[in-house]
């Protein structure tokens, strides 16, 4: 698979199938992800890949919290601004309409919508996550660095004919994957990212683009 079609098939996918997927596939493409670029070669990322007993029980004790009624934990960063401009508010807009259109769920029905965000804590039925934290110190040019190693990790995924999905929804529970993972107190959980082999059954849409004028500017002839 060339670079090309790495970066055109990568998508987010919310359905996996339960094949589990070898640790030595997780070793290559993460020894080889670890070449993403960074400023100053910080490398701000700090990686946990769960499998097996520990993501069951990461999955088993946010089911319970949901189950329960529980509130999400206290935000430790902004996920989005509060009041989103044009043309990002449309974008997301259309994304929800498009998400949820394509499961058969209106916009008024709100427990239905609910009910499939809670996949996210399931993984979609991935049997591999990795959850990505960045020192709590670091600024927001680190964060970016952070970015692009998920992206690489993403698009090595795809050359191992693996898909994946990023998941800023385990911001939301993070207290819990605290308590199985144990990580250092100065480290925040950015995200997760649930890693698989897709259901091809399933037949989810893939999200559209802004096309390039809106996006790109150049600047010179030639």
């Amino acid at each position: 698979m060339d670079v090309y079609e790495a970066v055109t098939s990568r998508r987010a996918v919310r359905r996996f199938t339960d094949q589990p997927v070898p640790r030595k596939t997780l070793e290559r493409v993460l020894s080889a992800a670890a070449w993403a670029p960074s400023g100053s070669n910080l490398q701000p990322w700090r990686a946990y890949v769960v499998t097996g007993a520990p993501l069951a029980e990461i999955k088993k004790r946010v089911g319970e919290r949901l189950a329960a009624g529980d509130s999400w934990d206290d935000s430790e960063y902004e996920m989005y601004p509060p009041a989103l401009k044009s043309p990002y508010r449309e974008r997301r807009s259309a994304f929800g309409e498009q998400r949820y259109g394509a499961l058969g769920i209106p916009r008024e029905d709100m427990e239905a919508r609910q009910r499939a965000a809670a996949a996210n804590w399931d993984c979609f039925g991935a049997p591999a996550a990795l959850f990505c934290y960045i020192d709590r110190d670091l600024g927001r040019p680190q964060w970016s660095d952070v970015g692009m190693y998920l992206q690489t990790v993403m698009l090595l995924l795809r050359a191992e004919a693996l898909h994946s999905c990023t998941q800023m929804a385990w911001a939301k529970f993070h207290k819990t994957v605290t308590e199985v993972l144990s990580p250092p107190d100065e480290l925040i959980l950015f995200c997760g990212m649930s890693i698989g082999f897709e259901d091809v059954t399933a037949g989810d849409a893939r999200t559209g683009r802004a096309p390039l004028d809106e996006t790109v500017t150049f600047v010179g002839g030639g």
